[in-house]
């Protein structure tokens, strides 16, 4: 049973990778391919070394991650490049489909009034990818990621403000609602100030990490979110 909230929730701004798209672990894949193009040895110490950073930073925008794997901004941009090929190639090939009930649950947010941001820590081009996979071109009026936000991805706020500015659908910051499955996720909601910060059971973090980093509720899928968000405003619905 999800119990609604009392905000008076405007903007959700929207995870995408672990939230509302299930990606079947290609993130570790696609890194698998990047660490390669670098020379890291499969199944090495090193490799395995970076592999848990890149687990314990899911969320962070991907360049921000080789950066302090690779160091110099070169085999830096080297590794990123080489990810992002590998992951729109894995995105391409039918490997990545929505959440169940993500889809549902954004047409439900929206048709009561919400404006919903869907967010990302990917380039520009893979986020288009995954958009275009799903057919979700036209779902939402808008969709970041950390460059039409300046450059800085999670923990940031940056993009949430950006959705905040962009979309002027709220009349301050308690309005917006911050969704994800990463603590990161929940850590740049915190740090914008938003109204609810929510995570999702069906990504990166578990329902501890999520609640340390800021997260106020954790829900086991991004389906449960109208629920908590319209409650007794939805047909028939009693807020339970």
């Amino acid at each position: 049973m999800v119990k609604e909230v009392t905000t008076d929730t405007r903007l959700v701004v929207l995870d995408m990778a672990g939230t509302t798209v299930a990606d079947g672990g290609l993130v570790e894949r696609a890194f698998a391919v990047a660490a390669g193009e670098l020379g890291v040895e499969p199944g090495s110490a090193d490799h395995a070394e970076k592999l848990d950073y890149v687990r314990a930073t899911m969320g962070e925008s991907k360049i921000s991650v080789f950066r302090h794997l690779f160091g110099e901004e070169p085999l830096a941009q080297r590794a990123n490049s080489a990810f992002e090929k590998a992951y729109g190639e894995l995105v391409d090939g039918g490997r990545i489909a929505p959440i169940a009930g993500a889809r549902e649950a954004i047409e439900a947010l929206t048709e009561s009034g919400r404006t919903v941001v869907l967010s990302t820590g990917f380039a520009r081009v893979t986020q288009d990818a995954i958009l275009d996979a799903l057919g979700w071109r036209d779902l939402v009026p808008l969709t970041l990621c950390p460059a039409d936000a300046g450059g800085r991805g999670r923990p940031y706020p940056d993009m949430v403000l950006e959705a905040f500015l962009r979309t002027g659908a709220a009349e301050g910051v308690q309005q917006i609602a911050v969704v994800g499955d990463t603590s990161y996720d929940m850590l740049s909601g915190v740090r914008a100030g938003a109204g609810l910060v929510a995570g999702v059971l069906t990504g990166a973090h578990d329902d501890p990490a999520l609640r340390a980093a800021g997260a106020g509720h954790v829900l086991g899928s991004v389906a449960e979110l109208p629920a908590l968000l319209l409650g007794s405003d939805r047909p028939g619905g009693d807020g339970r």
